[in-house]
């Protein structure tokens, strides 16, 4: 395991003695108490001896989740090894002001890709309670299926397990969507688009009357200049529902989408319904085909 991680919006580095007050702040935090537990965190110190714990403990890994710009502490992904689960169960908890903008989700995608792909970890576990219907639903977008329940210390756990081709399919779609989006002061990242995808790979747009097909470059180039040249701004589009389909190498996902941003200075927001065909080359997965409809 690395001991720091860096992705497009984040920074995510091992917990330290530096990060007392962050600790202090997050396990007072009302959802941590509710969902995970009182700690007993009352004084700085006693938030010290609680990160000591941690750290000089080897079946437990923290990691602290900050924002780059600026530099800010946001939550912790955690990688766990206890004596009731068999295999070593992710974990994350975020300060409430930081929820719901894909940074939990971005960073436990990046630890679970390095785990994957480097350590050829593939029996990732995770725990929730029925109650946090937040962690169930990030478990899902990364690609993790509910396996069994489990009763500890009077509570009634949910244990999770990682599917790896449906996580690894999840982030494919992430990061075809995340190309394009300019807001926040993001920059696109063009290339991307010819790591996850096919050379040879089709796209497609439907209306009522036509149908536009590109291939990679015709498809990008006079989407570079609108996001670049002012003409699309603030713009981001989402995945609002996915169901995915694997038989074999080959995989078909429908994922229902939303979009909005700024068109020459006009503000909108649509909808509309995406399929994305995969196929599995010799090392991993590749978009072969997109086609979309917008409402």
């Amino acid at each position: 395991m690395k001991e720091n991680y860096v992705t497009q919006r984040l920074l995510l580095s091992r917990l330290g003695l530096s990060d007392t007050d962050f600790i202090f702040e997050l396990l007072n935090s009302p959802e941590w108490i509710k969902f995970i537990g009182d700690r007993g965190i009352t004084s700085r110190e006693a938030a010290e001896d609680y990160i000591k714990r941690i750290t000089n403990d080897p079946a437990c890994n923290f990691w602290v989740v900050k924002i780059k710009h600026p530099e800010t502490p946001i939550g912790i992904i955690t990688f766990i090894k206890r004596d009731y689960l068999d295999n070593y169960d992710i974990g994350f908890a975020f300060l409430n002001k930081y929820s719901k903008k894909g940074y939990a989700q971005e960073a436990s995608a990046a630890f679970l890709m390095d785990q994957i792909k480097i350590a050829g970890q593939s029996d990732i576990l995770a725990i929730t309670t029925k109650a946090n219907s937040s962690s169930i639903q990030l478990l899902e977008k990364l690609g993790m299926q509910f396996s069994k329940e489990l009763e500890r210390e009077n509570n009634l756990l949910q244990v999770y397990s990682l599917t790896v081709d449906k996580f690894l399919l999840n982030e494919l779609t992430r990061q075809f969507f995340d190309i394009f989006t300019n807001a926040n002061q993001r920059q696109p990242d063009w290339e991307s688009i010819y790591n996850i995808c096919l050379p040879e790979a089709i796209i497609i747009r439907k209306s009522r009357v036509t149908s536009d097909i590109y291939n990679l470059n015709s498809f990008i180039e006079p989407r570079k200049t609108m996001l670049s040249d002012g003409t699309l701004t603030e713009f981001e589009e989402r995945e609002t529902f996915a169901e995915t389909k694997i038989i074999g190498n080959i995989a078909q996902r429908h994922s229902k989408y939303q979009k909005e941003g700024y068109f020459k200075g006009v503000y909108f927001k649509d909808k509309g319904n995406k399929f994305f065909q995969f196929i599995r080359t010799d090392d991993c997965w590749k978009i072969s085909a997109v086609i979309w409809e917008d409402e």
